[in-house]
């Protein structure tokens, strides 16, 4: 039941969808939005938050009585632990979307990490992340989300729960648009409301709908961000409001 309405275009199949952009760009909004939207028009899908780690460790790094992550293991330290633990994240959503059957929609991938490595400057880094990360197979499609650094800034501030700079949210922004598969994203306005930005992503992934199939009517629902949902992924796309 499940294989007869996979979503297709032509004969492939939308394995994995990706939500990538700078913090703040609203990728855990828009992912679960996504996921409970394929699951409403019978296309089962999962939510999957492939992160690096970057804020538990600023967590632990402020107990310990340090700014920051970077401050607690240094640049190469925190590179290698978040290479390491995202990598983890994707292999575990990949092998669940391979033994379920559902589409994967990923909040954050592959190219998180090659941006995350260049805005911290970390270039050789940048080699070994993609020698790893090269048994991955790339999205049917890659969102990513385009916010001006200066409104990311005012919705992370705004959320309460973490900090960035706006020299770290610049630079991270300018490292995904130089990124050799830049060419290849999906770039969508994210400097609008959740709403808005969740139907330019529906506009683009309907022709991968047979005919007759449509998005639900409405509101996807509230965001995750707001209710504090999503940072413990993976979680079935409808688990939580």
């Amino acid at each position: 039941m499940v294989r007869s309405r996979r979503v297709r275009r032509g004969g492939a199949r939308l394995r994995a969808v990706a939500l990538i952009g700078i913090d703040g760009s609203g990728k855990t909004t828009q992912a679960h939005r996504l996921a409970e939207a394929l699951t409403a028009v019978g296309h089962p899908a999962t939510y999957h938050r492939n992160a690096g780690g970057r804020r538990w460790l600023g967590r632990i790094a402020q107990r310990l009585g340090r700014s920051d992550a970077q401050r607690l293991v240094g640049r190469d330290g925190l590179l290698a632990v978040e290479s390491v633990l995202r990598w983890l994240a994707i292999a575990l959503a990949l092998l669940s979307c391979l033994l379920t059957g559902r589409t994967a929609v990923m909040d954050r991938y592959a190219a998180c990490q090659y941006a995350s490595i260049r805005a911290h400057g970390g270039q050789r880094w940048e080699r070994l992340a993609r020698a790893g990360y090269r048994v991955f197979p790339p999205p049917r499609v890659t969102f990513l989300l385009a916010v001006d650094p200066a409104e990311a800034y005012r919705r992370i501030e705004r959320r309460g729960t973490d900090h960035e700079s706006m020299q770290w949210l610049t630079a991270a922004a300018t490292a995904y648009r130089t990124l050799p598969e830049y060419a290849g994203f999906v770039v969508v306005d994210a400097n609008g409301s959740p709403d808005e930005v969740s139907r330019r992503i529906r506009a683009h992934l309907s022709e991968w709908f047979p005919d007759g199939t449509g998005w639900p009517t409405g509101d996807a629902g509230p965001s995750p961000d707001d209710a504090g949902a999503g940072r413990d992924g993976p979680v079935p796309a409808r688990a939580r409001p």
